[in-house]
Formats: structure tokens, sequence, C-alpha cells
């Protein structure tokens, strides 16, 4: 275990920097009162508050400013890739990216729920990986209690939903999605079974933001 922590430690310091790197300018400052007036299209899916009711659809409540101001750039610059978020972000200004951003970022994250029978396999892989499969721990990246890390653009996973988790992993997996620095997120999912996806996805669940 202590081994797999190491190593996932030393690439996320790899892929910090080469986030930083392909990042030359700093996000715009949002107005989170300007991005709540913007986010009525937003709501269907996510919520009016950035909760999300769909468990295939990600809640943004509560999600870090930068990651959020990051992937809607993704989505418009077409590095990541989804049918329903496509025109949402064609008619989005970078102003209108950083206070959307904003809004939901101050929005109070609900707490989730895990499937009690998955948590202890899911525990193992988010903390300690898998030293066999070479899996990193997701804690080195994402930190134990799943708060991310901002400075870094490595998401808030506490309390998100077990089935977006899972799609995601399995997405980065397939390759179906790569606007991860430094492909870190897809050389750890292509280690994964989708046992071990399953079980860290609930266990995720089950962190409280």
């Amino acid at each position: 275990m202590k081994k797999t922590l190491i190593i996932a430690l030393a690439a996320c310091a790899v892929g910090t920097s080469s986030a930083w790197a392909t990042d030359a300018q700093a996000p715009l400052k949002g107005d989170a009162a300007a991005g709540k007036s913007k986010s009525m299209t937003c709501a269907a899916c996510h919520g009016a508050d950035g909760n999300s009711s769909n468990p295939e659809w990600p809640s943004l409540a509560g999600q870090h400013e930068s990651y959020l101001f990051k992937q809607l750039q993704d989505f418009k610059a077409e590095r990541r890739v989804n049918a329903s978020m496509a025109p949402m972000v064609a008619p989005l200004t970078e102003q209108d990216m950083a206070d959307l951003a904003a809004y939901f970022s101050s929005q109070p994250r609900k707490a989730g729920e895990a499937d009690q029978t998955q948590v202890t396999l899911g525990e193992q892989i988010f903390k300690g990986g898998n030293n066999a499969s070479g899996v990193a721990a997701c804690a080195a990246c994402h930190s134990p209690t799943g708060n991310g890390n901002p400075a870094a653009n490595f998401p808030l996973l506490a309390s998100t939903h077990p089935t977006y988790t899972s799609i995601q992993l399995n997405a980065f997996r397939k390759g179906e999605r790569a606007n991860d620095a430094g492909q870190m997120m897809r050389n750890v999912a292509t280690k994964m079974t989708d046992a071990e996806i399953k079980a860290v996805s609930e266990y995720i669940a089950g962190l409280q933001p």
C-alpha cells in the first residue's frame, strides 16, 4: 500500500506541473450572482442549486471553481466530448464560464450515500490502490476525504453519484474521455477491474463533502 501511495503522489506531482504548464492564463474572476442568472439552462440536468437528481449527471454544487471553469473550456474546445454539453457551451463566453463556475462552486453539495456492501473494497482502492495491478491510490491526488486539490485542478469527488463516477472511469478506461493532464486518469482507469470501479464509485458516494 505504501509503495503504491508513493508512486501515486509522484504521479500527482508530475500531473500538477503538466496542468500548470498547459494553462498559460489564469481563470477570469467569476461573479456568482451573475452566474446564478445565467444558470437556468443548466438547472434541467444539474439542478437549480447544482445538486443533480439524475445519477448519470454530475452535481456541480461545491465543486472547485477552477475545475468547473476548465471543464467548460474543455467542452467548448472539444477536448472533452459530450453530445448534451456541446450545444450548451457553444454560446458561452469565457466570462460566462467563469460566472457559472463561481455560482455552482458556492452552492452547498448534498451528502451522498454508499452501498455498504461495496465500501470495504472501495476504501482499499481509494486509500491504498492495488499494488499487484499498479492501480494508484485515488487519495493521493483527490485527498483522503475526497475533497480534491483545487490548486492542481484535481476535482472534489465526495458525494458524487456512483453511476456518474463509474461512467467517467469507464470513459477514461476506453479513451473516450481524454482531457486529463498527463493521461493520469487514463493510466489509472485502464488498470482497474469492473469490480474495483464499482466499489470505488460507491465508496466515493459515501464520503461527506
